[in-house]
């Protein structure tokens, strides 16, 4: 079995309705309910403090202390 390398993003936008995960060429939006519950129960503003992982790897939103990690996001989207 060959181990896949992980995929990163190479930047994040957040919207009122979604987050935005910029992977190269690619922009894939995914709601915010169906990132987290925390995320989806969040106030604008604390969605809107995001910080990409500088590897790309992961966000953090430290106004609600929430990580995701970006093949998590996309294994739910496949």
């Amino acid at each position: 079995m060959q181990a896949t390398e992980p995929i990163t993003a190479t930047g994040i936008e957040v919207t009122p309705d979604a987050l935005i995960l910029v992977l190269g060429q690619r922009r894939l939006r995914i709601p915010w309910e169906e990132c987290s519950n925390t995320l989806a129960a969040a106030s604008e503003q604390e969605r809107l403090v995001a910080e990409l992982s500088p590897g790309g790897y992961g966000i953090h939103w430290p106004l609600i202390d929430e990580d995701l990690s970006v093949n998590g996001l996309l294994k739910k989207h496949d």
